[in-house]
């Protein structure tokens, strides 16, 4: 061999060592900050897993929260409901006790009258069988028309009931 090959070859297997060396530092280096990599993945991993459950249980407690709240509001507008159905028919019992005793005649209706102003008397023409009154003349009202003023004044009692409740309702679900 010629010292030229021998160059040559010398020359040849320094850059085969240098390559091999590359190759090796390049494989450590990667092995390196691939640990490094997966070190931060594994971290930021973590750090998303926890910020994740963090959202998870303040959603939870807000859901739960919600949750009570309006389990709360429908316990009180069933309390209402209760209440208002009690006095719905407390109402209707009355009237149809009212209704009775008019049609009965146990109860009449009866309304003021004028004072005749000619007489200047307050005192009635006649003596009722009780005793004698002094006071504003009445008449007595057919039990037909009373029946239709009880009617009347049952609607009315019924929409009063029925607004209340309403207006409970309302105040129930509104913030």
């Amino acid at each position: 061999m010629t010292p030229v090959q021998k160059l040559a070859g010398l020359a040849v297997l320094i850059l085969l060592l240098m390559a091999a060396a590359a190759g090796v530092t390049w494989q450590v280096q990667d092995w390196r900050m691939g640990k490094k990599l997966s070190e931060q993945m594994a971290e930021q991993g973590a750090a998303h897993q926890k910020a994740l459950d963090a959202i998870t249980s303040e959603a939870w407690k807000q859901q739960q929260a919600e949750q009570d709240r309006r389990l709360a509001t429908e316990k009180q507008i069933a309390t209402q409901d209760q209440k208002h159905i009690k006095e719905l028919s407390d109402a209707k019992r009355n009237q149809a006790a009212l209704r009775d005793r008019l049609a009965t005649s146990d109860l009449r209706l009866s309304v003021l009258l004028d004072e005749d102003s000619a007489s200047g008397c307050n005192v009635p023409s006649a003596a009722g069988a009780v005793g004698v009154v002094h006071a504003a003349r009445r008449a007595q009202l057919d039990p037909a028309h009373a029946q239709r003023i009880i009617a009347i004044t049952d609607d009315g009692d019924d929409a009063v009931i029925a607004l209340r409740a309403c207006q409970a309702y309302v105040r129930a679900i509104a913030p």
